[in-house]
């Protein structure tokens, strides 16, 4: 009787939240069904190709884009804050010299930059100071993820440079040298691709952490905990990987791919929960691959992709909402060719995301109520106690 009550109750059951509307929200909207993806009414084609990623941040942050004078006064202000305190950096050096995992050490010296914070007393309810807060995240993230990399790689931290922008800085920061144009509008234009994407699990992690009126650094602190789960972040590492392997092997892409299908193998970058065709950031990025292809003069990632694209979703004659590229398929090549190593694509995530997850914060405690879910209980009723001896 209990398993067919189970069943009989089972379909109001929602694991994972699927389907569940929880909010009302004005910061993005995707399309599953034509693969469209807008922030703040803004098609995504438009703001990778025409807005930077400072431009897409004050749009996530204020709603609208800014004029000139809103954009050069908040450009300035960001790239002010991008200095981090000595003690971080020292810390971003023991966790290389022990060889923390990069997200695990992004989520820690996110966290050690609130000792630093100059409003950690704000009241929860000061959006603005929370914002600020947000601001100061963005601003630096990048300079500790770089500082971890080089530290553990045997060289000094590269300052931040004020006069780059948020993409170009990183890069110069990671390599010590400035990037060239092709490579800088790609990274950007990544960035603002990934950004932001509705309640993904990152995304609601810091809605039920700022619900609590917990301030702006445990909310970004606990999206990128989430983000470093393999069902969520870490797919395009596995892309790449998978790349390489092909690579290695010396055979042609189609016929890799052919026997890697018939062994059984899943193919990552495919498929999405809420896309049902071709992720529209994948196709941008796509054409980012080719551009890099064309400029350095190494074609082969961007030919093993499109080739493994063409055989999945043409010559299988699959229907495409069956079998589609996501944007981690064409990331994982793109982040490759500009010279970043494979374990920081999540980490990078984490570094265009928490533009969202800084706007999500925002938007929701204007009206906040504590997110507090139910499970139904299904375990034993009514058990006796019985003292340990007699157990």
């Amino acid at each position: 009787m209990g398993n067919l009550l189970q069943e009989i109750t089972r379909p109001d059951l929602h694991r994972g939240l699927e389907e569940v509307v929880v909010d009302e929200s004005r910061i993005s909207h995707i399309d599953g069904s034509v693969g469209r993806l807008v922030y703040r009414g803004y098609a995504i084609e438009d703001l990778a190709s025409e807005a930077t990623f400072e431009e897409t941040l004050y749009l996530l942050w204020y709603g609208e884009l800014p004029d000139r004078e809103e954009l050069d006064t908040f450009r300035a202000a960001l790239a002010d804050e991008r200095a981090v305190p000595a003690g971080v950096v020292e810390t971003a050096g023991e966790l290389g010299a022990v060889e923390e995992e990069p997200m695990a050490a992004l989520r820690t010296l996110v966290s050690m930059l609130s000792a630093y914070e100059r409003e950690r007393d704000a009241e929860p309810e000061d959006t603005d100071a929370a914002l600020r807060m947000g601001r100061r995240i963005t601003a630096k993230l990048p300079t500790v993820l770089a500082a971890f990399d080089r530290t553990r790689r045997g060289e000094d931290p590269v300052a931040p440079r004020e006069d780059l922008g948020h993409a170009a800085n990183f890069l110069y920061m990671l390599t010590g040298e400035e990037p060239d144009e092709t490579a800088v509008e790609t990274f950007d234009a990544a960035l603002t691709l990934h950004a932001d994407h509705g309640l993904n699990a990152s995304t609601f992690t810091t809605l039920v952490i700022a619900s609590t009126y917990a301030d702006t650094y445990n909310a970004v602190t606990g999206g990128i905990a989430a983000l470093s789960g393999p069902w969520h972040g870490g797919a395009n590492q596995d892309v790449m990987r998978t790349l390489m392997e092909l690579d290695e092997s010396g055979q042609d892409p189609v016929e890799w791919v052919k026997d890697a299908l018939d062994e059984g193998r899943r193919i990552p970058g495919w498929g999405h929960r809420v896309y049902d065709v071709k992720d529209p950031r994948a196709t941008i990025l796509e054409a980012h691959s080719e551009a890099l292809a064309e400029s350095t003069g190494e074609r082969k990632w961007y030919e093993y992709t499109t080739a493994i694209e063409r055989y999945l979703t043409e010559e299988m004659e699959l229907p495409e909402q069956d079998i589609a590229p996501n944007v981690d398929f064409y990331s994982g090549s793109v982040y490759y060719q500009l010279g970043i190593p494979i374990d920081l694509y999540t980490p990078i995530f984490a570094m265009s995301r928490v533009g969202g997850w800084v706007a999500h914060v925002l938007e929701y405690v204007e009206e906040n109520r504590l997110i507090r879910p139910r499970a139904r209980y299904t375990g034993p009723e009514s058990r006796e106690w019985a003292p340990v001896d007699d157990r």
